[in-house]
């Protein structure tokens, strides 16, 4: 558990490095509106954005390496930390400094996360011999509602858009984490088990589709509509695989109060962190209108 604990903590970090390289090469793209080609190929060009699908690459294999050492349930709220790192990490990218709210909001978030961890205590789990009707429901209804609010976003303006694809594209990622699961529990089986599970197949599809979901949900309106959702979603969806699908078992009785009040701590302080302006970018901006010769300088 404690080795599912650690790479799980580095994928987050991963995660947040790449969310800041990103944003730090978006910075310098006009705003068209929505993911296109034309914008894949600019950012391409830029050494930062390289950079930061390099470490999602990372971040990916950490987040494999946890999910084998450990259950999905265990896995998945960690990664929730992914947001405080990213706004530390851009204190020193974009030259800043936090706030009180937002160091309150830093260490609330992973005070919730250890609280939801020790409250579940997760146990009893068999990825590897998860029943195939549990695997075709669970993914029927996942691939169901993720496409139904990424229909809804697409049919809804602002932030009701960037909200409905941020929702779509955390619980995809719980879905893809689920994916992951299975494929690392069928290589315990050997290369030929691995080839013959169809876990791999549906991975090498829906990957590159979450990586999709996940620029349109962060280009459809402001961070604070689109994070909260997109942050909590995922191990929302996760937990549902867990024990829908794997057999994963979690506390109940006293425990649930505990359970409920770490979650409500992670809900506000991740809408406390989607609301900071280093998050959102729009301290850098402003500082870049009232300096335009350092942002000369910087290019």
């Amino acid at each position: 558990m404690a080795l599912a604990v650690m790479f799980a903590v580095l994928a987050a970090a991963a995660n947040a490095t790449a969310s800041v390289l990103q944003r730090k090469a978006a910075r310098r793209e006009p705003d068209r509106g929505g993911l296109s080609l034309r914008m894949l190929l600019d950012l391409a060009r830029q050494p930062a954005w390289i950079g930061g699908i390099i470490t999602i690459l990372l971040g990916f294999a950490l987040q494999a390496a946890a999910l084998a050492a450990g259950p999905i349930l265990l896995v998945q709220p960690i990664l929730i930390l992914e947001v405080g790192f990213t706004l530390l990490l851009s204190t020193l990218v974009f030259r800043s400094r936090l706030h009180v709210r937002e160091w309150v909001a830093v260490l609330g978030m992973s005070a919730g996360v250890a609280l939801l961890l020790v409250a579940f205590a997760p146990r009893g789990g068999d990825t590897r011999n998860a029943p195939t009707a549990a695997w075709i429901l669970g993914s029927v209804v996942t691939v169901m509602v993720a496409g139904l609010l990424t229909l809804f976003g697409h049919r809804s303006r602002d932030a009701r858009r960037a909200a409905f694809l941020g929702v779509a594209a955390g619980i995809w990622f719980g879905f893809t984490a689920a994916l992951v699961a299975g494929v690392m529990a069928a290589l315990a089986g050997g290369i030929g088990a691995l080839a013959g599970t169809w876990q791999l197949y549906a991975l090498v599809v829906a990957g590159p589709l979450g990586f999709f979901q996940l620029q349109n949900a962060l280009r459809a309106g402001r961070l604070v509509a689109s994070q909260p959702g997109l942050t909590l979603a995922n191990p929302v969806a996760s937990v549902g695989w867990g024990i829908a699908v794997f057999g994963d078992q979690v506390r109940g009785g006293a425990w649930i109060i505990a359970e409920v009040a770490g979650a409500a701590a992670v809900a506000v302080c991740t809408v406390l962190l989607a609301r900071s302006p280093l998050l959102q970018g729009e301290q850098g901006r402003s500082e870049q209108d009232a300096s335009p010769g350092q942002e000369r300088a910087a290019r």
